[in-house]
């Protein structure tokens, strides 16, 4: 390798760290520029103190859940770094790319920028994305396909999907789970399908992998939960589910954090109980605590990361 592939491959880590603290930057001004001052406050006004101090403590709590998919990896490779270090990464990948948009990017980049500064080979580090972002799904497929069968609430027509119940997809999702289940049990190899390669875990590792993904996907619908209108007579259960399909929506429609879709999804399955503008309040209210607060949380300590490095360089 010549002086300037060298120079490049010392640059480069830095020079994805500065990239994706400008993209979080970049993601917070988007999002702030889309609702003026007087809205936000306004729409906040009728919200509760206690509802927003709840919401913010089960936001803590989704966050430290968050980490577990880190924990999860690092016992998966029989890797040796400890919880701290799994924590703040599993936190900052999260808090971005949850907001920035291209989980699979953006995340992807932060755990290999730390994990390659901490002396992870690039096969354990391949090795921890595959496992966080196959437990995503499966958190996803567990806790939907047991809700939309139990709640197989109508989907929205403007979604033009071919089915107008969600019962079709809770059905589907548990399916999958229980093949992966039995792959797990009762085989040892990794499974491929086309050029994607699900790896093999324990059985007690991926029941371990859907429970806190299950707990994850909990929490995060607890948080808009709280702040919804008290006069919305809707259980948790039945909440649930809306939650579910708009996430998945989101998720489909590419848009960093389903930003827009989210929102036409719970307005449009909500609207036939109470005002679309009584729900602005709490919609705004969960963007700023779920994504805005640790998206600034998170921006600050990999720009204050970044920084540390170059002082600690020189």
């Amino acid at each position: 390798m010549n002086k300037y592939g060298k120079w490049i491959q010392q640059l480069a880590p830095s020079l994805v760290g500065l990239i994706l603290f400008i993209l979080s930057i970049w993601a917070i001004h988007q999002e702030l520029a889309k609702y003026s001052p007087q809205d936000i406050l306004a729409s906040l006004k009728a919200i509760s103190d206690q509802h927003l101090l709840t919401a913010i403590a089960l936001m803590l709590l989704n966050y430290v859940m968050l980490t577990g998919y880190d924990t999860l990896a690092m016992v998966y490779i029989q890797g040796s770094l400890n919880y701290r270090k799994t924590a703040f990464v599993g936190f900052m990948s999260y808090a971005i790319s949850n907001s920035v948009g291209l989980a699979l990017l953006s995340g992807s980049a932060i755990r290999y920028r730390f994990y390659a500064h901490w002396g992870l080979s690039n096969r354990q580090i391949a090795s921890i994305i595959a496992f966080c972002n196959l437990s995503f799904w499966l958190g996803l497929l567990a806790v939907g396909g047991v809700t939309f069968l139990i709640e197989p609430l109508q989907v929205p027509k403007v979604l033009k999907l071919p089915f107008s119940s969600v019962h079709p997809l809770g059905l589907i999702f548990l399916i999958i789970i229980v093949a992966y289940l039995a792959l797990s049990l009762f085989t040892h190899k990794t499974l491929q399908i086309g050029r994607w390669k699900l790896p093999h875990l324990p059985f007690k590792l991926s029941l371990a992998q859907i429970a806190v993904t299950a707990i994850d996907w909990g929490l995060a619908a607890a948080v808009l939960y709280v702040l919804l209108p008290p006069s919305l007579s809707l259980s948790y259960a039945g909440f649930f589910g809306i939650y579910l399909l708009a996430q998945i929506a989101g998720i489909i429609s590419n848009i960093p954090g389903g930003l827009g879709v989210f929102e036409t999804v719970i307005l449009l399955t909500l609207s036939s109980t109470i005002p679309s503008i009584q729900l602005l309040g709490s919609l705004l209210a969960y963007r700023v605590i779920y994504y805005w607060i640790p998206l600034i949380l998170a921006s600050l300590c990999l720009g204050g990361y970044e920084l540390k490095r170059q002082f600690v360089a020189k």
